[in-house]
């Protein structure tokens, strides 16, 4: 027995947008009660761009999407990062991650313990990762000035299984950005690690050199075109350092993995993540490559908060959200704790089944591009690229990102941005959920980890030459003013 497949849209006629538009309006105009309808239902971004209550067909915009066909099962990569100082607990959470959902890890370095996994050696990294099947799990790596170095241990512990897919990382650029100063000139840093990736790429084909981020303008303030300005500019000088080390220029591309920071404005982190992919169009169609973007999304720092820290989910819910429906590869999301300290097992868990949420019960991958044609996001995506791209082009006119850094040119930038972001949290014209709107009373601080310091000996990051300096963007948290902290 077989039917006519039923027509549920036969019984209605073309959509009248010009009708609909106008019921819209005076149902609007209605609930205003005679307030200004820009005023009231407009907002700008830090950007300065203009964020409309409703968007039409006339505001179509063309921009880069990506559709290639995602793992239905797996569309992005779930990644953790360590940083727990002690080296054997952190491999017993690489562990704990990887049997329960994680698909790669992210180790954070610092042999003195303060910022990360006490890790000096290549022994110390051996400890860290027992057990961990490099040639299948992604070991992603965090360790600033050390980035060489730590890319030549890890090099050595996947002992030359050409496909392990390890993801090196070195980007000796935001160290200096947060340091405010290199040991020995930062040019030298930055070929010493284009020197290294190109050794190490001989071996590893799949490996990824470079990490090309604007982070650390982001957790110091900045808005989000300065970000995504500051990682195209890092983008083009390890491109060239990478050519200058020997590698060709579709590798020298193909090798380096673009950073972003998403917040809780899940919206504009969409958007954001797309703007990433034009970008790099731009960026390299203007080299004459074609390789496609490697995205890695890490959850904001600064939108956290001590005060009822248990808010914090919902805003690490929101960045996760925005990267996986905005197309990142690779989805960090940090800890709800971080605010206050390292995390317990319950909130490493947290963070790994936020994400699990998302993939496998929310079932967010399983179409590719879903805000391309949403005239909102495809516009906002358009406002971002083009705003990003006017920055990145001063910073080339500036000399290039590390003249730009040395001149002061975008630390004044990030830090008049900073001042008009604080300066809107605290007219609380915008909010923070927990501290400054709703704040719990009964708020009941979580438990965290506090390990005693188990510093080790490391090498020696310093290079030959006079060390590099330029203003610190250092990073801020902004629930901090309201919180006494």
């Amino acid at each position: 027995m077989s039917e006519a497949p039923a027509l549920l849209a036969a019984d209605f006629g073309p959509p009248d947008e010009a009708l609909a538009q106008a019921k819209w309006l005076k149902l609007v105009e209605k609930t205003l009660k005679g307030a200004d309808f820009d005023e009231t239902l407009t907002r700008a971004t830090p950007d300065g761009i203009t964020i409309r209550p409703l968007y039409t067909a006339e505001d179509a915009v063309t921009v880069a999407r990506d559709l290639r066909p995602r793992d239905t099962d797996r569309p992005w990569d779930l990644r953790t990062r360590v940083a727990h100082p002690d080296p054997k607990h952190a491999n017993g959470e690489i562990l704990k991650d990887l049997e329960n959902g994680a698909a790669s890890v992210l180790v954070a370095l610092d042999p003195q313990g303060g910022n990360g996994v006490a890790v000096g050696s290549r022994e110390d990294l051996a400890r860290v990762l027992d057990g961990v099947l490099i040639d299948l799990a992604t070991v992603a790596l965090d360790a600033g000035f050390l980035g060489p170095k730590a890319a030549d241990w890890l090099g050595a512990l996947a002992k030359a299984a050409p496909n392990a897919p390890m993801a090196f990382h070195m980007d000796p650029l935001t160290a200096w950005m947060q340091a405010g100063v290199s040991p020995g000139p930062i040019e030298s840093h930055i070929f010493s690690a284009a020197t290294v990736g190109a050794r190490l790429a001989e071996t590893y084909a799949t490996a990824s050199l470079f990490l090309a981020t604007g982070r650390a303008v982001h957790e110091a303030g900045g808005s989000n075109a300065e970000e995504l300005a500051v990682m195209a500019a890092a983008a083009v000088a390890y491109a060239k350092a990478g050519v200058r080390a020997g590698l060709s220029m579709d590798e020298a591309w193909s090798r380096i993995v673009l950073g972003v920071s998403l917040d809780g404005e899940y919206f504009t982190g969409v958007a954001k993540v797309r703007a990433v992919r034009a970008l790099w169009d731009q960026l390299t169609k203007a080299c004459g490559v074609t390789v496609p973007a490697r995205i890695e999304a890490r959850s904001s720092g600064r939108m956290l908060a001590k005060a009822d820290a248990w808010t914090n989910l919902l805003r690490l819910t929101a960045a996760g959200f925005a990267g996986a429906v905005g197309g990142a590869d690779t989805v960090v999301l940090g800890n709800f704790t971080d605010a206050i300290g390292l995390p317990t097992a319950f909130a490493r868990r947290q963070a790994r089944n936020t994400q699990l949420v998302l993939m496998e019960e929310s079932h967010l991958g399983r179409v590719a591009d879903p805000a391309g044609g949403a005239w909102y996001l495809d516009t906002l995506t358009d406002q971002l690229a083009r705003a990003a791209w006017g920055g990145f082009q001063a910073i080339e006119a500036d000399g290039g990102i590390i003249k730009a850094l040395e001149s002061g040119l975008i630390a004044d930038i990030v830090a008049d941005t900073r001042e008009g972001q604080e300066a809107s949290f605290a007219d609380k014209s915008r909010k923070i959920l927990g501290v400054t709107v709703f704040p719990n009373a009964d708020d009941k601080t979580p438990e965290i980890e506090t390990p005693p310091a188990v510093p080790t000996d490391g090498p020696d990051p310093r290079l030959p030459g006079p060390d590099s300096r330029c203003p610190a963007l250092t990073p801020i948290r902004f629930a901090a003013a309201f919180e006494g902290a």
